[in-house]
């Protein structure tokens, strides 16, 4: 398995458009074969940091969930959103591998 973790630099006085972007991907995710973890926007401390977190099989998996998005109606109207509203200032972008039992 493989998790990407999104880490955003966001617009404080955009979270709700950002709140819809990113909520927006869970059904897309879902729907094209991963597990998305959730969304955490700022409640405490800084007002313009948020993650999201999703998990794929493989690292072929995704790309293959990469592929797709690009003629998907739900992404690119998600991106549509993120370009108008101009809620997303930068983001970061790690692939994580869980660590569930002690390795031999």
């Amino acid at each position: 398995m493989v998790t990407c973790h999104l880490r955003y630099e966001i617009d404080p006085a955009q979270l709700d458009a950002f709140e819809r972007y990113v909520t927006g991907w869970i059904p897309v995710v879902t729907r094209l074969g991963g597990t998305h973890h959730g969304c955490f926007l700022p409640h405490e401390g800084a007002n313009d940091i948020a993650y999201a977190l999703f998990s794929f099989p493989t690292l072929a998996a995704y790309e293959e969930y990469r592929a797709a998005i690009l003629d998907d109606p739900e992404a690119r109207e998600l991106w549509r959103l993120s370009a108008a509203s101009r809620c997303i200032r930068r983001f970061d972008r790690t692939f994580l591998r869980p660590a569930l039992t002690a390795r031999a």
